[in-house]
């Protein structure tokens, strides 16, 4: 009897036991149940007008280069400015030795005084046409002659701009091997963008553009769109389109790198915050839950998303206007479940 005692005791003890346990996973249960619909932050976007642009990378260049040299082999007498001056169009850089011009200089004063005897002949019947026709010929050789000297010997900029190379010193003879002076004309400059293709038949002769470059931070130039390229590069898909700035206060320097903003004008689009946006690991697709208010679930949607500014993104496709998209806690959710959303 004893036995059968502690058997019923035994027994008593594991039904009780067993309840409190099956008591316990119901109560934890239940409480699951209640943490599972997760708080979520939501907010209601719609339709604005956005600016369509793209930023490209580009080097500042000199609008023009010009190597300054003479024709043949000779003598520098004279070099008059330095690497880094600024000169204006016409002003005498250097001076070559001067015997071979003196030479043809004296030539040419025969030549016009031979030309004037023989036209005062001419006039009184003394020569023929033809014999005026040669002499003003040869003259007009020797002049030509001494006036390309001329250039080649007192070597002038045919630009303003500013001296950015000097390979020779004063009584070195010029070698022909490289010019003595290279001069950039920097105002204004011009940059080279490459412009994809779907863009093509967006920009236009004339549109405005900004730059901004890391040499001078916080500062932005106005430029506009001097020529489109007729061709396109059929590996990059891309376009040049140059781009002219006026850089009257020459801040701007050939060699610096430049992000080159392009406007194509305004889409009036759905726009959405940017906290919004959810990128799949893996991939470039990007996504957005919608919050739909009359059964509290969201939905896991993918969107096409344009252009990105300040906190904000443009939605191409996905989201409609007026819709409202999760935009805190999206970590603690998924496709189809509903949530406990608050708008901010």
């Amino acid at each position: 009897m004893k036995n059968t005692a502690r058997i019923f005791g035994v027994f008593a003890m594991v039904a009780l036991a067993a309840s409190c346990a099956n008591n316990n996973s119901t109560e934890a249960a239940a409480e699951e149940d209640v943490v599972a619909t997760p708080n979520v932050t939501i907010a209601q976007v719609g339709r604005q007008i956005v600016p369509q642009s793209n930023v490209y990378t580009s080097t500042v260049q000199a609008n023009v280069v010009n190597n300054i040299a003479p024709q043949s082999v000779v003598r520098i007498k004279q070099i008059n400015v330095e690497i880094g001056d600024f000169v204006s169009k016409g002003q005498v850089l250097a001076r070559m030795d001067v015997a071979n011009l003196e030479q043809v200089k004296m030539q040419l004063v025969n030549d016009s005084t031979e030309l004037a005897r023989i036209k005062g002949l001419y006039e009184v019947g003394g020569v023929s046409k033809s014999d005026l026709d040669q002499i003003t010929l040869a003259y007009n050789v020797r002049k030509t002659s001494y006036d390309n000297l001329l250039e080649n010997t007192v070597l002038r900029s045919p630009i303003t701009g500013v001296i950015t190379a000097r390979n020779y010193d004063k009584g070195d003879m010029y070698s022909m091997s490289q010019p003595i002076f290279t001069v950039q004309e920097i105002t204004p400059v011009k940059l080279l963008v490459g412009v994809s293709e779907s863009d093509y038949t967006k920009v236009k002769k004339g549109d405005k553009v900004s730059i901004e470059v890391d040499a001078l931070p916080g500062e932005t130039f106005e430029g506009s769109v001097e020529r489109l390229y007729p061709t396109i590069d059929p590996v990059s898909h891309t376009f040049n389109v140059e781009v002219r700035v006026l850089n009257r206060d020459r801040k701007l320097r050939p060699g610096m790198y430049a992000r080159v903003s392009v406007g194509f004008g305004e889409n009036n689009s759905v726009v959405v915050p940017d906290r919004a946006l959810v990128r799949l690991q893996g991939s470039g697709d990007k996504f957005v839950y919608v919050y739909n208010p009359s059964t509290k679930t969201v939905s896991f949607v993918k969107v096409e998303v344009g252009v990105r500014f300040d906190t904000s993104a443009e939605i191409l496709s996905g989201v409609e206007d007026g819709a409202y998209v999760v935009t805190e806690g999206q970590i603690r959710i998924k496709d189809g479940i509903e949530v406990e959303a608050s708008e901010k």
